[in-house]
């Protein structure tokens, strides 16, 4: 299943995208994608649903997140081995993590705000996971069952806060508008092999980045299972599994995005993202 999220900000619907493309409104039945929706139980209860009998939404309506009520959105630096290299980075023994602020969270395609001071602002194609079942020190053979399923995130990025700031890498990640989500939620059931999804991201029409879930260092099952050591993950929870190269930090001189920049990303069954790049306005 593909579950969405429309509606103006702060006040979206849930909803999904039947099998004919065409935008079902799920209100009726649940009251967020959120949650203990995001269950087992949660999910097979959407399943069950004639989405035919849905009521259809305006198709023309803003896709907000396609996770609501997020409690945690944990990241993972530096999982893709040529991202280090681009970097300078040593490749990690263990996965390197790290908080964006849930207030970072924004729709698809809402614009992405330059911050008072940035100076330079980053992008970063990533698959995420959306927990379903919570989850507190389990095992990579049953991680999966504690996923509802995955969707795409830009984890924008403003690298002078991230590395000459203090060294805490949340004050680059976090700002307003820093955490794109959807546009859906794809159910694991809909993905057959999460190590197999390619990924790719460009800006003002130029490839930046192209690359595959088969390359992470630390992959899916790993992170949720080593995560879950630390962390009781909760249903909703969101986790961004980290970026192949091609952000512009590893370019030569590095690229920075400017106000009238249009981010486009997207993903193997995870839809694409495009995204307005524009400058804070008091």
């Amino acid at each position: 299943m593909r579950l969405v999220r429309f509606g103006e900000p702060g006040a979206e619907k849930p909803g999904m995208i039947d099998a004919d493309h065409v935008l079902r409104d799920l209100s009726g039945e649940i009251d967020d994608i959120a949650g203990d929706h995001l269950s087992r139980a949660g999910i097979a209860r959407i399943r069950a649903l004639d989405p035919k009998s849905l009521p259809k939404a305006d198709p023309s309506r803003r896709l907000g997140p396609c996770v609501g009520r997020v409690g945690n959105f944990i990241a993972v630096g530096l999982n893709y081995a040529d991202h280090a290299a681009e970097t300078g980075a040593e490749l990690p023994t263990e996965p390197v993590l790290f908080n964006k602020a849930t207030s970072s969270i924004v729709g698809p395609h809402d614009d992405v705000i330059i911050p008072p001071g940035s100076t330079k602002l980053d992008w970063e194609v990533e698959i995420a996971i959306v927990i379903g079942e919570s989850a507190f020190n389990v095992s990579e053979a049953d991680a999966l069952d504690h996923v509802a399923g995955f969707c795409l995130c830009n984890d924008v990025s403003e690298r002078a806060w991230q590395k000459e700031r203090g060294g805490q890498w949340m004050k680059g990640k976090s700002a307003p508008t820093f955490g794109p989500l959807g546009p859906w939620l794809v159910t694991t059931d809909a993905i057959a092999d999460v190590q197999a999804i390619d990924l790719w991201l460009d800006v003002s029409g130029t490839r930046m980045q192209a690359g595959s879930t088969s390359t992470m260092i630390f992959p899916v099952r790993t992170l949720v299972a080593y995560i879950s050591q630390f962390i009781a993950l909760q249903p909703g929870d969101v986790i961004t599994t980290g970026t192949p190269a091609g952000v512009g930090a590893g370019m030569k001189p590095p690229r920075w995005l400017q106000a009238g920049d249009i981010i486009s990303l997207g993903g193997t069954h995870l839809g694409e993202q495009r995204l307005n790049v524009k400058a804070h306005s008091a």
